[in-house]
């Protein structure tokens, strides 16, 4: 699994997840949602996610 997988699987996990704990919870939980989203559009600008460096740490390849 390359860096770019990972973002984009661990993007959709947390999705998931903020959108169902704000379903049973409590709605405070679509901010993780909201967070999630503008990384994801800041990251398409700058090529950077605070997570490649976590990915990088795990050994996952560039691609």
């Amino acid at each position: 699994m390359t860096i770019n997988e990972a973002l984009r699987v661990m993007a959709g996990i947390m999705i998931l997840v903020s959108v169902t704990l704000s379903y049973y919870v409590a709605q405070e939980w679509l901010f993780l949602t909201l967070f999630v989203g503008l990384n994801l559009i800041q990251s398409a600008f700058t090529k950077w996610c605070p997570a490649m460096w976590a990915f990088r740490k795990l050994g996952l390849k560039e691609g």
